[in-house]
């Protein structure tokens, strides 16, 4: 168990963050007697997806509606899922799947980069790298 500041400090994020996520039910913490909220080890994953889902765009109505779908076991709860939700799931997965293409390939240009930079260095040239490829 951990109180909210050890969290915010395991997951990089703020004290405020967090009171929202456990205000829009998207995490959830225990209080001692003395009312300090707790939480469990748990969600430091959590919170981490929730940040990552919310960076991908996705509304936290939405995330709280599959954040069940990424524990184990999985729970998925059919009753929510709309056509417009099915929709807009669609729309954001097929966008996430987008950007994390152009991630990898802005990855790559970094990586061929940095290899030449450290080839020349290490040849001890003081040629310019030459332009990537697009």
């Amino acid at each position: 168990m951990m109180r909210i500041g050890e969290l915010a400090s395991a997951t990089n994020t703020s004290v405020r963050l967090l009171r929202y996520y456990e205000e829009r039910q998207l995490i959830v913490s225990t209080r001692e007697p003395n009312g300090y909220r707790t939480y469990d080890d748990r969600f430091v994953d959590r919170v981490l997806q929730i940040r990552g889902l919310l960076d991908a765009g996705l509304p936290t109505r939405i995330i709280k509606q599959i954040l069940p779908c990424l524990d184990k076991p999985r729970v998925i709860h059919f009753a929510d899922a709309t056509p417009d939700m099915i929709a807009l799931l669609t729309h954001e997965r097929d966008r996430m799947e987008e950007r994390a293409l152009n991630m990898m390939k802005n990855r790559d240009a970094i990586a061929s980069y940095l290899d030449e930079v450290i080839d020349i260095a290490n040849e001890g040239s003081t040629a310019t790298p030459q332009p990537l490829p697009a």
